[in-house]
Formats: structure tokens, sequence, C-alpha cells
């Protein structure tokens, strides 16, 4: 007799809903913490030196947790659990413990000091990092891509032009051209600096590229760059004030209360270095919120604290809804219900976004990721959101439902995809420019976001035909894999795109026994572990890793395969059956779930996220499903998710 068997399915829906629910905030909203790798805490404390605004206590505390996160096999810092050394984490979070006062012989800096070397050194790091390192005069600004202010008065033809780059990129950029451009030294009243992480002087190194030219773009682009260098210090003062000018304009009318630049921590810390270079006082507003928009991300635990790359309160409460949505109950409903109302008072219908660069005259309908972020919606939480509404009260939300389609439709590219947050961002030539060494400037259409909005146009297309829809199912089609999985942008990986797509071809009435959908569901079955679960790491993101596969399983990714599996009308499939017990019997004694791995995606190969949420909803829908499709009349999964 399984452990599902032993102990009634429904008691762990119910204790686990009930536990879930015990989260909600009292106006209707969920949020979970949100973790990212050492970069940000290892940052925050940095910026502070740079400042000269030290927090002697806050930095001890995340001292703590830097160690913490240090990997014991190989001595550095990883982009996700159990990963490998990170040469660009690895650096920031040595450089932020010995400005916290870390002696440099303790034991654990010896060893990420022999790690970083053994990895080529501080000189490896990518560009972020270096331009991090030339602020703080570790580094010759030579060591850096030129990336002068002056792109701020490009015209929209030229081949590089901000509209032509995704929004975390824009909103990252435009602070940091200024300090890249006037080229600031940070304060650093300790005098903290690093000549221990250098494998060869940094004054004295002269290829600064840190990998093989991988077109005829990146030769160009890499000449240009060296031309730039050279003609840098003769650039007009007229046409730099000007551009500076606009880059301020820019960030002043994005600053976004305290929600930040962007809602994410990088932009926001640029956005403070940026005036502080232009010499704002720092008792001007907008220093004022900028900084406070940053302490509101610190996570504190005790002795312990950290740093989070932004919020996310609307993905959170979105994805739970539906979790509460499954269960079912007068309960769980009315939980769903006060979150949707909400979610319906931050729909953004008053803001034109950077989004209209590519769909001019759309009518705004979206949602942010974040409390507020209302230059940025995102594709993404705008379907999950919309499903939601409609599965709650269709005519009660209906207009904001309405809204959201037509941007949501407005939003597909030309191929039938969907990228997060912007249509048509796909100059793949950019790719290959010196300052694109972290391959996360551009937001092209992707399965998993697409996948969602096939989803929740599908079922609204069931009472209006919905061609975008249909196109986007040709899109999903093209996009599988030859194993039968698809990419997870923002998911990891396989599993996370596997699970979206086949939600959203269900939700279009692709018939069960279709090619794809026998395909995707072989390719999840052959990856269920000898537990019963589903566990893949962010390794996959590299082309010679394998896909779909981790040293162990995970809650979240578990509850994808199911959800996916019950999606291709599996439901009697043994494998659902070893998932669902899996789940049942790896609960902790607050009845959710423990899940130390990254199961999420910032930037593929760069930057990794671990949703504390994902552990915790996704598992209560899924065993809320499986009840509901082996209990009463049990047919195909009628819903968009």
């Amino acid at each position: 007799m399984s452990f599902s068997e032993k102990i009634s399915l429904e008691k762990v829906i119910s204790d686990s809903a009930a536990a879930l629910m015990a989260k909600q905030r009292d106006d209707g909203h969920w949020v979970f913490q949100l973790e990212a790798d050492a970069t940000i805490p290892a940052e925050y404390v940095l910026y502070l030196h740079y400042l000269d605004e030290r927090d002697p206590e806050m930095e001890r505390r995340i001292g703590v947790y830097l160690r913490d996160i240090q990997d014991r096999t190989h001595g550095g810092w990883p982009l996700f659990h159990g990963g490998d050394l990170n040469i660009s984490a690895s650096v920031k979070a040595y450089y932020a413990l010995k400005a916290i006062g870390d002696d440099v012989d303790a034991p654990h800096m010896r060893t990420a000091r022999e790690a970083i070397l053994a990895h080529g050194g501080a000189a490896a790091s990518n560009v972020f990092t270096r331009t991090l390192l030339a602020l703080f005069g570790q580094i010759p600004w030579r060591g850096v891509p030129i990336m002068p202010v002056e792109i701020m008065l490009l015209p929209k033809w030229f081949p590089f032009h901000l509209d032509k780059v995704s929004y975390w990129s824009r909103t990252v950029i435009v602070p940091l051209v200024v300090l890249m451009s006037l080229r600031p030294r940070a304060r650093n009243p300790l005098n903290v600096n690093i000549p221990e992480l250098f494998v060869t002087p940094p004054e004295t190194v002269t290829n600064w590229y840190l990998d093989e030219a991988r077109s005829n773009w990146a030769y160009v682009f890499r000449a240009l760059d060296r031309v730039l260098h050279k003609v840098f210090p003769f650039f007009p003062k007229g046409l730099r004030r000007r551009a500076i000018d606009r880059a301020v304009a820019f960030v002043d009318e994005r600053l976004n209360g305290i929600d930040g630049l962007g809602a994410i921590f990088p932009a926001m810390v640029n956005s403070v270095l940026m005036y502080d270079v232009l010499g704002v006082p720092k008792d001007d507003p907008r220093v004022v919120i900028a900084k406070q928009s940053i302490r509101n991300l610190i996570v504190e635990e005790g002795e312990r604290a950290w740093v989070q790359p932004c919020l996310s309160p609307i993905w959170d409460t979105a994805l739970a809804t539906h979790a509460m949505l499954e269960v079912g109950g007068p309960e769980a409903e009315a939980a769903a219900r006060k979150a949707c109302d909400w979610m319906v008072e931050r729909q953004i219908t008053d803001v034109v976004g950077d989004w209209a660069a590519q769909r001019p005259g759309l009518e705004p309908g979206g949602w942010a990721f974040q409390y507020a972020n209302p230059h940025y919606p995102d594709v993404d939480d705008t379907a999950v959101v919309m499903a939601a509404l409609d599965r709650v009260d269709p005519q009660a939300y209906g207009e904001s439902i309405r809204k959201g389609a037509v941007w949501l439709r407005g939003m597909q590219c030309k191929d039938g995809g969907w990228g997060a947050f912007d249509a048509e961002n796909t100059a793949y030539y950019l790719n290959h420019i010196p300052f694109a060494d972290h391959g996360a400037l551009l937001d092209p259409p992707t399965a998993d976001v697409s996948a969602r909005c096939v989803s929740v146009l599908s079922v609204l297309g069931k009472r209006h035909s919905d061609v975008t829809a249909h196109e986007g199912v040709d899109y999903l089609l093209r996009e599988q894999e030859a194993d039968g999985s698809w990419f997870g942008r923002w998911g990891t990986n396989y599993i996370y795109g596997t699970w979206s797509s086949l939600a959203a071809l269900n939700a279009a009435g692709i018939a069960h026994d279709h090619p794809a959908m026998r395909k995707a569901v072989r390719w999840l079955e052959s990856k269920q572990r000898e537990d019963g679960g589903w566990g893949e790491d962010g390794r996959s993101y590299w082309t010679d890793q394998p896909r779909g596969e981790a040293t162990v399983s995970t809650p979240s990714q578990t509850a994808w395969a199911l959800l996916g599996l019950m999606a291709a009308g599996e439901v009697a499939n043994p494998a659902v059956a070893r998932g669902v017990d899996y789940l049942m019997r790896t609960r902790n004694d607050e009845g959710l779930w423990d899940e130390a791995h990254y199961t999420a995606v910032g930037f593929p190969r760069v930057f990794y996220l671990r949703y504390h949420g994902y552990r915790q909803f996704f598992p209560v829908w899924a065993l809320a499903r499986y009840r509901n499709l082996t209990t009463g009349n049990a047919g195909p999964v009628m819903h968009a998710l």
C-alpha cells in the first residue's frame, strides 16, 4: 500500500491548503521571499561602501548569510544551490566579506581566494562585475566595454537603440552609462582592495574579452569598442550634457516610488549612484525614495540577513489563487476571490509603458510582476491573472479581462509567440556586443510565456473565436524540441516549459493523442526519478548538459510534471500516482514542502532564482487537481492552467 493510500488525500489537501491560506495577507495578496545568488547581498554591501553609508550591524548579518551559502565543495559561490563555482558571484561575495571585515587568512576566505584564482581570477568576471571593480578602482576602465551616455541620443534606426533591448537591460543601462561615462570613484572609506584576486595585475591585462568571437558581428563590435576607447576622451562636452539630461529624465519618469526603478535591485542601485555622481543632494526626494526602495528588499532572519533582487507579489498571488481554485470549497474560493479583488486594483490601464515603442496605439491593460511597475507590465503575469479572474467570475471581472485580452493580443510577436515585456525584441546581433557577455540583453518570444497566453486566450476564445491563440498554438508546435520537451525560459527548465506547453495545447483543444502531446508525455515519463518525483537543475541551460535531470527531486518541479501529464489526459498513468505519492510523503511539519534547490531563472546561465512560494502553492495545486480528476465525473482538464 502506497503512502498516498495510507493517508487520506483529502486530508493532505485540506491541511496543506489551510497552511497556504494562513500566509495570505489581510488585503488578499500573497508574497513570498524571492532569493537569488550571492551577488545581490554582496552588491548591497559594496553599495554602502561606495557611498560611505556603512551599516555595520546589517553588514555583519549579511556576512553570516554569505558564509552560509558558500559552497563547501569548490569553495566559491554558485549561481544556484549545488551549482558550479561562478567567478562573478564569487568575486563579489569575497569582496563584500573583506569589506565587512573578514580576515583574508580565515579558512573560508583562503578557500574562496584559491578557488577564484584557479578559475582565472577577478579579471575573468563578467562585464557587470568588471564595471563594479572599475568603480572601486580595482581595474582600469579599459577593462570595461565602452558604453557612452551618448547612446541616449541615438536615433531609432541606429543598430543600437534602447528600444531594441529588454526592459531590464534598459532600466539597468540608462543610469549605468552615466556612471561609465563620468567614471566616479567609490568612496570606499575603509580602503578595501582585492589585488590578491588577480592572476595577472589588472593594469597589465591587454585583452579583456572573455571568450572567442562567436560571429562576424562580434568582430565588428570588438573593433568598434577599441575605436571608442580611443576617441572617448574627445566626445563633445555639450553632447554629453544633453545625453546625461536625457538619461536623468528617463530615470526620473520611471523612478516608481518605493518600488524603485524597474522594480529590480540593479536598476535601483544604479539610479542612486547616478544621482550621487551628478551631485544631487542626499535629501532630494528622488534620492530618499530610491534608497528606500533598496532597503525594502532586505530580508531579516535573526542573526542573518539577505537582499532580494525584487518582489513578486502579483506573480505569487496569481499562482496561489489558481491553487485555491483547484482546492475548492467555500473557504478557498473566498480566499481566491479576495485575491482577485486585490489583483484587479493593480491592473495598469493609465500608463503607456515602454512596450508602446513597438506597439503604438495599443490600449494598456497588463499587470506587473511587482507591487508597482507601471512602465513595465509583463505578459506572463497578465495571462496568469486573467486566467484566475476568468475562472473566479468572468462577469464580475469582465472589464478587467477585456482590457487584459486586448493588451495581450496586441503584444503577440509576428512569429506567433510572446516575449515577457516587449514585442519583437529580437535584435539578436546585439548579443555579440562586448557589453552583452552575460547573454541577457534581449527579450525574445519563448515557449513558456507564449503557452500561458495561448492558455488564457483559448479559454476566452471558447466564447469568442481567437485567431491570436491559434497562431500561438502553431508557434508552440514549432518550438517543441526533438525529444518532445519544451524549453523553459523563466522556470527550470524543460520540465517547466513542457508543463506550460501541455497546459496550453490542452486549453486550445488539441487532442490528447496528438503526436506533440504523446512525445511530451513520453519525455516526462522518462525523466521521473526513482523516488517518484522530478527534478532539474540550472545546468540544463548549457547545451552539453542533460535535460530534465538533477541529483534530487523537488516539490515544485514534481508538481509541474504532474500538472503537465494531467493536462495531456494522463491522470490514470502510474507515473502520476507515483508523483502524487512523492508529494504526499515529503510534506514538512507545517503541512507544506521544503525546497533548497533553485527552480526558476532570471537569466539562463547568468542569474537564477528561488521562489520560496513555488514549493508551497504548486504541490497543493497538483494534488488538488489529481483529486478532482479521480473523483466524481472525471474528465479532461477544463481550465486555462
